[in-house]
């Protein structure tokens, strides 16, 4: 079979190299130019952590093109792949998908599966169908399937590789298998639905992860009050089998590409149509209250941040890829630089995509020393495993006050006790407020 995949982002990109890693010849189509001339040139347009060597592997099975009438014409199924971003009202935004569609109508010359695996509102599978009516001519046949994917970023090609289900929302048994056969190779478990039921699958899913996540952040502020350890908490919690000890570490919020759009999409399309998710609400107000956590912590040592140098730590929404869509630091730092903050930033990966915003307004540095060499404050925003590793006793050595704000709760508390250094975490105590510390901070608010 000849396999066509609209958009190569990281959903469209990760699922054709995986589909040529079982030995399928995938064309890739995107109308962004550049990208495809670096694909072209075996150059990655993203980060993701094994991608590359699989791509290299594969590449005689790949083929890029920017073609839309080439990349249709002989396709028996098209995956469409491109994104549905977050309208101002919190919709989803169908405009990429309706027209690959109509283009896909428009210009295939035979019968042709189209399969949709971006994340789309229930229903749409239905509103697609009546487009492909209206553009095809009566010579050849479409049938659009559901077909969600469960990929994280940072864990992609496992993710795609080992998928605990492949959900196929379809209409008929004859769909069905030409599906089943493409996936085989993977060797994974499948849930066959109608389509409006994949569709909720995919939104189901992520919002309950969502929904974790803002839940054991809240425990962890109650825990901030009581004296509780929200680590202790979460470990006894994940025993349970009912609930697992997935989605519950206690940090700063969700960010990326998914979950912030799908739990606003969802709770778009509960009010569009007279059905309130209070759950999901509340996962949203949690989690954006959540991001700007250590501001407010940060508040009670300084009420200014005018004049300090502030050192961020992690500017990706988590390790393990350059994405920055609803990080943390995209929120913090704007905050730190209004307020009259000298703001020094340090990420493995994430900076080339950061100074694409912020050019010159802040400082990049080229090591977690450099970072917090003389500086006031410290804020942890993503969990790098560069920053687990580091010797804890470098914050007292090289900050000029040594105030260490753990968004991420990268380190062990017996790790910071004794060590001359304020450290706060999330849902942990605080540790290592000494006198001098605070005689420090005392003399630095007087003199600002």
């Amino acid at each position: 079979m000849k396999l066509t995949i609209i958009g190569t982002g990281y959903v469209g990109l990760v699922t054709g190299v995986c589909l040529a890693e079982i030995g399928h010849v995938v064309t890739c189509y995107d109308i962004d130019h550049i990208r495809i001339k670096k694909l072209q040139d075996c150059i990655m347009p993203i980060f993701e952590p094994g991608l590359e060597d699989m791509f290299n592997k594969n590449k005689e099975h790949l083929r890029f093109i920017t073609d839309h009438k080439e990349a249709y014409s002989n396709s028996d199924v098209v995956f469409i792949c491109v994104g549905t971003p977050e309208k101002k009202d919190g919709s989803a935004n169908l405009k990429y998908l309706f027209d690959a569609v109509q283009q896909v109508a428009e210009y295939a010359q035979k019968d042709c599966i189209i399969v949709i695996k971006s994340t789309v509102p229930v229903g749409t599978g239905d509103k697609l169908e009546e487009i492909v009516s209206l553009k095809s001519n009566s010579m050849v046949h479409f049938e659009i399937a559901s077909n969600p994917e469960f990929l994280s970023q940072g864990t992609a090609i496992y993710d795609t590789m080992n998928a605990s289900r492949i959900i196929l929302g379809v209409k008929s048994f004859e769909v069905e298998q030409v599906l089943k056969q493409i996936y085989d190779g993977f060797g994974q478990k499948y849930v066959v639905t109608d389509r409006r039921s994949a569709e909720m699958i995919k939104y189901a899913s992520n919002d309950f992860l969502a929904l974790k996540i803002s839940y054991i952040n809240e425990i962890a502020n109650l825990c901030d009050f009581t004296g509780a350890n929200v680590d202790d908490v979460a470990i006894g919690m994940g025993y349970d089998p009912r609930i697992g000890n997935r989605f519950l570490k206690a940090g700063i919020g969700y960010g990326g590409s998914c979950f912030p759009k799908d739990t606003k999409a969802l709770h778009w399309l509960a009010s569009f149509n007279d059905c309130e998710l209070k759950t999901i609400k509340a996962a949203i107000d949690v989690n954006e209250n959540q991001k700007i956590k250590l501001i407010k912590k940060a508040r009670k040592y300084y009420e200014s941040f005018r004049g300090l140098t502030v050192a961020v730590l992690g500017l990706t929404f988590k390790p393990g890829t350059d994405d920055l869509r609803e990080a943390p630091s995209l929120q913090n730092i704007p905050i730190l630089l209004e307020d009259g903050a000298k703001v020094k930033v340090w990420d493995p990966i994430g900076m080339d995509n950061f100074k694409k915003i912020y050019p010159n307004e802040i400082r990049y540095c080229n090591s977690i020393e450099e970072t917090i060499k003389d500086a006031d404050l410290c804020l942890i925003l993503t969990e790098w495993s560069e920053i687990a590793a580091m010797e804890v006793s470098n914050f007292s050595l090289f900050m000029r006050n040594a105030i260490v704000l753990d968004g991420r709760n990268c380190f062990d508390i017996q790790a910071v006790m004794g060590k001359n250094f304020i450290y706060e975490s999330i849902g942990r105590k605080v540790v290592g407020q000494s006198s001098d510390l605070e005689e420090n901070i005392f003399n630095n608010e007087k003199a600002g």
